[in-house]
């Protein structure tokens, strides 16, 4: 039976991968960002599409209603949108402490907030029971990004995945976290990456490849199928063994 799902960050990346992985189910894809003309190239047939930025309460009482007007039950959720502050404007200043503020302030609303309120907008409207919600964290929040922006960042939606599987488990809900590692192909490290920092990424991996984002989509799509029912408040690492597990 086809399933609504539900992907921020969808136009791109790991997010597109994702719905093409549940599109090829035959499932309904509603695909969310915050560049309609991102959206329109996405080249995904019959799949639905809404602009909104999504760190916005009332943008995202916009998604809700489209939601409740086109789909209606939200069978799958994936929080895919995020970045680290690219294509950000960088801080138009040259006070450190303001730079680092703006630095913070620009990674929690692009990580946190656009995940957050997009499931509490959605979480009335979530599947009871067999609903799926999953959050895109990285292998940042386990060793740091460099400026612990980022990383800070995606480590704190472990702590709300978790808290969140307590309250919808009793629905028949599950919710987990995807943690991967470097992954080509994305826009989250912006112009193309130095090529010795490549090797280095890679050369951490135990498969000696980085990851695609078809790894990850089908991690995402396996964990909201039927048979990872009983998986929930886990943070799974896709990283080619750079990470190890915790």
């Amino acid at each position: 039976m086809a399933r609504n799902v539900v992907i921020s960050g969808g136009g791109t990346g790991i997010g597109l991968a994702a719905a093409r992985a549940f599109a090829s189910d035959g499932d309904r894809v509603l695909l969310l960002g915050r560049r309609p003309e991102v959206l329109e190239k996405a080249e995904l047939p019959g799949a639905l599409t809404y602009a909104a930025d999504l760190s916005d309460p009332h943008a995202v009482r916009g998604v809700a209603r489209f939601v409740a007007d086109e789909l209606g039950t939200v069978d799958v959720l994936v929080n895919s949108a995020g970045g680290a502050g690219n294509p950000e404007p960088a801080a138009d200043t040259e006070d450190r402490l303001d730079a680092v503020a703006h630095a913070w302030t620009v990674n929690f609303r692009l990580n946190v907030l656009t995940a957050t309120l997009l499931t509490e907008a959605l979480r009335d409207r979530l599947a009871s029971p067999g609903g799926r919600v999953l959050f895109l964290s990285s292998i940042a929040a386990y060793r740091g990004s460099g400026s612990g922006a980022y990383a800070a960042s995606k480590a704190a939606l472990h702590p709300y995945a978790f808290d969140l599987a307590r309250e919808l488990g009793p629905r028949g809900i599950t919710v987990n976290v995807v943690a991967p590692g470097y992954v080509e192909d994305t826009e989250i490290f912006g112009e193309a990456m130095d090529p010795a920092r490549r090797r280095r990424l890679i050369a951490e991996t135990s498969t000696g490849r980085a990851g695609t984002p078809g790894d990850i989509a089908e991690t995402l799509h396996w964990l909201a199928s039927h048979g990872a029912g009983h998986i929930t408040a886990q943070v799974i690492q896709v990283n080619g063994g750079a990470e190890h597990g915790h």
